[in-house]
């Protein structure tokens, strides 16, 4: 059986659903059915009892699963250290961040190297068009991510910090001399978009203000330099995060606290069938420093 055969009748034996297991796998439904069709052929049994409305394994189903359980997690652990002992390095984590304000997390980094300390933590950029691609295709271990994630394939760690969402705007903007606004006051302006998924999205800037007045949609941006450079031109204002403040503080833009949003909450995010023992070190120090507020 190969690795992917694997790895679709593993899922599907957990998901119980075809439509998922595609979506989780992110292959199609007709390629699950033919996966699982080749393996029952081989072995000479069914493996799942389906029909239109119900899936469940059957006893020779459940038990191949868990009897390759265990042997799928012990190939993934190897191929991983195989993977760092053929190069000759020591144990890497790649913490992917859509911010750069890498210094916030310090007491979560040197907690972390004590706790681990062959394990060197990476710190990568992955702009906002949808980053978590790069947790998918393997560029990045973990993400760093504002809440919510709603991916069916992501795991959701703990809380690490939480801070105040922002209206950014250009330093002659009719609202820069403002202590604070509210989210009513964006149904007069044009906000930057860009991000990725939608609920992410919306989660950011609302379709709406409370009163229900339409807030326009202005240009996509991928980048804070992006974001930046369209709010000092004065045509737009942009979301934000508070710790833009310390990190991207410029002459020619004003960050106003948006006074009746939620605070922003961000995690770590994982892919749920890679998770290794730095991420799980990680997590664990984490949890037990608590998360900050910025």
């Amino acid at each position: 059986m190969e690795i992917r055969e694997l790895e679709i009748f593993l899922t599907l034996a957990e998901e119980l659903h075809f439509g998922r297991t595609a979506q989780r796998l992110h292959v199609t439904a007709a390629r699950v059915s033919q996966a699982i069709k080749k393996q029952e052929r081989r072995i000479g049994a069914a493996l799942f009892d389906r029909s239109s409305h119900h899936v469940a394994l059957t006893p020779i189903g459940k038990q191949l699963y868990d009897d390759l359980r265990p042997v799928h997690r012990g190939l993934l652990e190897g191929l991983e250290r195989a993977r760092r002992s053929a190069a000759e390095e020591t144990e890497v984590l790649r913490l992917g961040m859509i911010s750069t304000n890498g210094e916030d997390l310090r007491p979560f980094r040197d907690a972390f190297a004590e706790r681990r300390p062959g394990c060197r933590l990476q710190i990568r950029n992955v702009g906002y068009g949808n980053p978590f691609d790069k947790l998918r295709d393997g560029t990045i271990d973990v993400l760093l991510a504002w809440l919510p994630v709603q991916e069916p394939d992501l795991t959701v760690g703990p809380l690490v910090y939480t801070e105040p969402i922002m209206l950014i705007v250009s330093v002659g903007h009719r609202l820069a001399a403002r202590a604070s606004v509210s989210y009513e006051d964006w149904a007069d302006e044009v906000v930057l978009s860009g991000v990725t998924p939608d609920y992410w999205r919306h989660s950011l800037i609302p379709t709406h203000t409370p009163s229900g007045r339409p807030i326009a949609k202005g240009p996509e941006v991928t980048n804070s330099t992006e974001l930046l450079t369209y709010v000092n031109s004065g045509e737009v204002v942009s979301a934000g995060h508070a710790h833009g403040v310390r990190y991207y503080a410029r002459p020619d833009v004003v960050f106003l606290p948006v006074h009746d949003a939620p605070p922003a909450r961000w995690a770590l995010v994982w892919r749920t069938n890679g998770v290794i023992d730095p991420i799980r070190d990680l997590a664990r120090t984490v949890s037990e420093l608590g998360p900050l507020e910025l």
